[in-house]
């Protein structure tokens, strides 16, 4: 299990189960305890509008920059949407990233299901729903700038250890894409934290 005691905690609640009659997703908020800033960064900024997808939305088959492709012999598994903030603390005058914490909305694609997650320090990815868990290697990540100015990189992350049989139980590597907001601020700290909201799309993948 991924170390979750950071100098900030973060705790992601759902706030509504799917609604399978209607095929509605589940609504979730990031709740931030008091003492940490927003700093004016209190609102994600808005991505042009893009055509509706076949697949309702959740880019399974997106415009990817090929930096970021996974290695062959690897399939996509699951696409979920993330929305939450990006954290960061002042390390030296200057603001430095101490962890994610966001919520996330999706499906699997082989079955198609949905499914939903929490992203937290690691990185790390687990399943609210069958508690399997993937920790990524931030060691080797291949980053890419956002489509979206001001926002944080796009990026490709290899998984280091995974836990359980359930959605993240096979994964192999992450795709972090279209990423809007979640920029560290420009300005100089002196002490502190901030979070910076943020939205993004996760692909992850398993071997063929």
């Amino acid at each position: 299990m991924a170390q979750r005691q950071p100098a900030v905690r973060f705790l992601v609640q759902r706030h509504a189960r799917i609604a399978a009659a209607v095929g509605a997703l589940a609504v979730v908020s990031v709740a931030v305890p008091a003492g940490v800033s927003f700093a004016g960064t209190d609102r994600v900024p808005a991505a042009p509008e893009r055509p509706a997808a076949p697949d309702g939305g959740y880019g399974v088959d997106p415009r990817v920059p090929d930096e970021l492709a996974p290695p062959a012999g690897h399939v996509l598994h699951a696409v979920l949407k993330a929305r939450g903030v990006q954290v960061y603390e002042c390390r030296s005058g200057a603001w430095a990233l101490l962890e994610p914490a966001a919520s996330l909305i999706g499906v699997t694609v082989r079955p198609v299901k949905k499914v939903s997650a929490l992203h937290l320090r690691g990185p790390s990815w687990q399943s609210d729903q069958d508690g399997s868990l993937l920790e990524g290697d931030p060691e080797g990540a291949v980053r890419v700038p956002s489509e979206h100015p001001g926002s944080i990189q796009q990026l490709r992350i290899r998984a280091k250890s995974t836990r359980g049989t359930g959605t993240f139980g096979r994964v192999t590597w992450v795709q972090r894409i279209d990423t809007v907001g979640g920029l560290a601020p420009a300005r100089a700290c002196t002490d502190g934290t901030v979070a910076v909201p943020y939205r993004a799309v996760y692909r992850f993948f398993v071997a063929a």
